[in-house]
């Protein structure tokens, strides 16, 4: 659907009509348990597709679906009358998905919910492998740099070099 506000209003108004038609004017017993969730418009407002959903199980939404192919006539002459516009959108009923994605997204929080809980039942016993902080702090850092630098002086001690020579610039 495009941003076009003469689109939205019309998928609006759509949704509605549809809704109310099959509530009150359409006495098929298949389509008992349906909502229309959403209605999207072509920006020409030549088509419009209207999803919905249905409470029940395999058999009773394709069972809805024959019910609501066999009512397209009737539904689009009743969005004709009641929207005013000069050419009737044509309707296409698509199942919405979004229950079965809402489904799918709980089991896997669940599952989620349980491998946390797994990991917290496993991380009450245990201890750390090695330290508990392994990281060094600024005054282990500060010991090290002047034990570094004792040692560095230590070393140059050992040399065992003469200190004259480095004052004596004819000596090489």
């Amino acid at each position: 659907m495009t941003d076009n506000p003469r689109a939205l209003r019309l998928a609006d108004r759509i949704k509605e009509i549809v809704a109310t038609t099959i509530d009150k004017r359409i006495k098929d017993p298949r389509l008992g348990f349906v909502t229309i969730t959403d209605v999207r418009v072509s920006g020409d407002l030549q088509h419009a597709t209207v999803f919905y959903t249905v409470f029940g199980d395999d058999e009773e939404r394709a069972a809805t679906a024959a019910g609501l192919a066999s009512a397209t006539g009737i539904l689009r002459r009743e969005v004709g009358k009641q929207t005013g516009v000069r050419l009737t959108p044509t309707l296409e009923f698509v199942a919405d998905a979004i229950p079965d994605n809402a489904r799918a997204i709980e089991e896997l929080l669940a599952e989620a919910r349980s491998r946390d809980a797994e990991l917290m039942r496993a991380k009450e016993g245990a201890s750390y492998a090695g330290e508990a902080d392994p990281y060094r702090t600024p005054r282990e850092l500060e010991e090290e740099e002047a034990a570094k630098d004792a040692e560095l002086e230590d070393d140059g001690e050992d040399l065992g070099g003469d200190s004259d020579a480095d004052e004596d610039p004819n000596r090489r």
